[in-house]
């Protein structure tokens, strides 16, 4: 009787060392970016927030609020969102600072995937002055608006690690921190309180319409974000008032803040050689670049109303949630 006798393994040669890591990409390829810790604090990420979006879209209740929107702009970039009214501007606003969901396309805000990292999105971007959203409370005084800002940044607006060490620190150094933090907001967003009628006490309704939006500015940036937006920048402002509105956004996205701001027409240029990127909406087509977009006649009435019905609820339900 014959006993059947395994057959040996082949032998396996070591492979040669090549001194790279078998993770890393093919020779030739770079290896692709990290996503950032979607955790982590916007205030320790270095510079602004890149935002490349392309054939993004929104749909309502009543059909495409905007959609085939691409936009490509480099951190510390002020991109204007302009249009007529009622096509679909806010929308696209709040949808690129991850308030609103997109139905289709997608896009990255500093790294971060909007479509599934909305809420890493909004704790980088803030709403700096979108109507109907983060309104103002028009009893409250300009200095109880900052101390608002500054002890709910402290509570909710930190990751987890930095609210650890901030814990850590002791009362008096908290203190000297939300301090500087303060200061540093107001001289960025150029709000001098010693100007004002009444100092810090001046209520919020007692304020012209360039000093509010300087406000806005100002609580956006307490929380050190890494992209802001703006809604409605020149409206009901004169040609002086507008120069000097731009001129704010421009000096925010100088010290390496991405500005969004909405607008009825946007400028030719930014002081200082600031990067100007500008998004044209249309009903028809969504929204294209401003040198994609060709001459066409203003809107029926019937259709800019019933966008207009569109953008209402579309915000009302932002402002539920």
């Amino acid at each position: 009787m014959t006993r059947h006798q395994p057959e040996p393994e082949p032998q396996r040669q070591p492979e040669p060392d090549t001194g790279r890591d078998p993770a890393a990409a093919p020779a030739g390829r770079a290896a692709p970016a990290p996503d950032p810790d979607p955790d982590s604090d916007p205030a320790e990420l270095p510079g602004g927030a890149a935002v490349e979006a392309g054939g993004i879209g929104l749909k309502g209740p009543r059909g495409w609020v905007f959609r085939e929107v691409t936009v490509e702009a480099a951190p510390g970039s002020v991109v204007a969102l302009t249009g007529a009214s009622g096509t679909g501007r806010t929308c696209l606003l709040l949808a690129l600072t991850g308030r609103m969901k997109l139905t289709e396309g997608e896009a990255r805000v500093g790294g971060l995937r909007l479509r599934k990292q909305a809420a890493a999105v909004r704790r980088t971007a803030a709403l700096a002055h979108v109507p109907g959203v983060d309104d103002l409370e028009p009893s409250l005084t300009v200095g109880e608006h900052l101390r608002e800002r500054v002890l709910l940044q402290r509570r909710y607006g930190t990751a987890p690690l930095a609210a650890l060490k901030a814990a850590l620190r002791s009362p008096r150094q908290r203190r000297a921190d939300a301090r500087r933090v303060h200061d540093e907001a107001l001289a960025a967003a150029g709000l001098d309180l010693a100007t004002l009628p009444k100092g810090p006490r001046t209520a919020v309704r007692d304020l012209e319409r360039l000093e509010r939006l300087r406000l806005c500015v100002a609580l956006a940036l307490i929380g050190r974000p890494r992209l802001i937006a703006v809604d409605d920048v020149d409206l009901k402002l004169s040609a002086p008032l507008r120069e000097e509105a731009w001129a704010l956004l421009a000096s925010v996205a100088a010290s390496g803040v991405t500005v969004l701001a909405v607008c009825g027409e946007a400028p030719a240029g930014l002081p200082g050689d600031v990067p100007l990127v500008v998004v044209v909406t249309d009903r028809a087509t969504g929204a294209r670049t401003a040198e994609d977009a060709p001459a066409e006649p203003a809107p029926k009435a019937d259709d800019t109303d019933e966008t207009e019905k569109e953008t209402a609820d579309a915000l009302a339900e932002t402002g539920r949630a």
